[in-house]
């Protein structure tokens, strides 16, 4: 093990809840990095990894707050022993500025770039917070973008997933009782953001039209509360849902006691219809998984979204648009064959492309190439 390059895996506190994009990846990514010394920052030890995987256990809580942060600069100051130091970070001015502080000699440096933050940076912020020996994104909307800006140094590796925890399986009889959701139900999943993506309001405007019909139709809302404003827009939703005497047709799946891959296996389609992704994933797990899991989906036709879906492997709905959303909604419903064929390429795609073998084995490229 002690010739085999060693890695630092550069993240917010790798420890469940498994409930983040950036943190799920570098754990998965680091289980089957077998060719080389991980390096994983944890909050306590996590188990279930292999030999060659080295827990810092750094951290002392699961949120990265700016206690833990100066824990984390505090480790990369004292430490000397790494070949290279990968970054899973969003960039920004204020981490980027430290981390290149922090560095010493003869390390090689990646930054892993999930969503590029052009609401907030120019292309000459871009070329001060982009610094690393190699840059990789995930989709190809950002590559040709940096690309355009003038970077040479790009290279787009989409997201793994894990394909023996995401994949079909039959609906989990507890969780179905959990959620007061039976077999006749038409259940739609929706697992995205409160507020953040612009697109809540649209839901449940399209759930409250949906449910007046005779259609046994179910919302899934697997949707975690993160702050004061996610809390009020929660509250908000449950006044209106109890106001049109619908909230029994609603679950609200956020205590964090569930595999997210039960809950897509728990519906029949799965919808994401976000209005903007800005600060969010080009590629938002969320539907790759559900797609892995071999559930139709139906999202929006932002930029970032229609770089890697089509309506070959989904359905594709203007932003913003609640009447498109409902018709679509009763289309798959209405139509099984439909349904079942929109499911199959979509996990044949997800396989394709997301298989976090395949993902893995791209990363070591570019760490033995450094």
């Amino acid at each position: 093990m002690t010739n085999k390059k060693r890695v630092l895996l550069l993240t917010r506190p790798i420890c469940p809840p498994w409930d983040e994009g950036s943190k799920n990846f570098a754990y998965t990514l680091a289980k089957y990095a077998g060719d080389f010394e991980i390096h994983l920052l944890t909050c306590g030890k996590v188990d279930d990894l292999p030999e060659n995987v080295i827990q810092h256990q750094i951290y002392t809580s699961s949120k990265l707050n700016l206690a833990q942060k100066f824990r984390l600069f505090r480790f990369l100051w004292r430490s000397d022993d790494f070949d290279i130091i990968h970054s899973l970070f969003t960039p920004t001015r204020v981490n980027s500025s430290f981390l290149r502080f922090s560095l010493k000699k003869n390390v090689k440096t990646i930054q892993t770039v999930a969503t590029l933050r052009e609401d907030f940076y120019s292309a000459d912020d871009f070329k001060k917070i982009l610094f690393s020996d190699q840059i990789i994104v995930c989709s190809d909307y950002a590559k040709e973008k940096l690309e355009r800006m003038g970077f040479e140094n790009v290279k787009r590796i989409y997201p793994g997933i894990d394909l023996e925890i995401y994949s079909p399986a039959p609906k989990n009889a507890e969780l179905m009782k959990k959620y007061k959701t039976s077999e006749d139900d038409f259940v739609i999943n929706y697992t995205g953001e409160y507020i953040r993506l612009g697109d809540m309001d649209d839901i449940i405007e399209t759930f409250i039209s949906l449910a007046k019909s005779k259609i046994n139709f179910k919302l899934h809302l697997a949707v975690r509360v993160k702050n004061a404003k996610d809390a009020w827009k929660k509250r908000e939703i449950l006044h209106k849902l109890k106001k049109e005497n619908i909230l029994d047709r609603i679950a609200f799946i956020d205590d964090g006691s569930y595999e997210m891959q039960d809950i897509f296996n728990l519906c029949d389609i799965s919808i994401f219809p976000a209005c903007t992704m800005a600060g969010k994933f080009d590629i938002p797990l969320a539907v790759i998984e559900a797609m892995a899991c071999g559930k139709p989906v139906i999202a929006s036709d932002l930029d970032t979204i229609k770089h890697f879906l089509n309506n070959e492997n989904s359905i594709l709905i203007p932003a913003g648009n609640q009447e498109a959303l409902k018709e679509n909604i009763l289309y798959l419903h209405d139509n099984f064959n439909v349904r079942n064929d929109l499911a199959r390429k979509g996990f044949v795609f997800a396989k394709e492309n997301f298989d976090i073998i395949k993902i893995v084995k791209e990363y070591e490229e570019v760490y033995e190439n450094l």
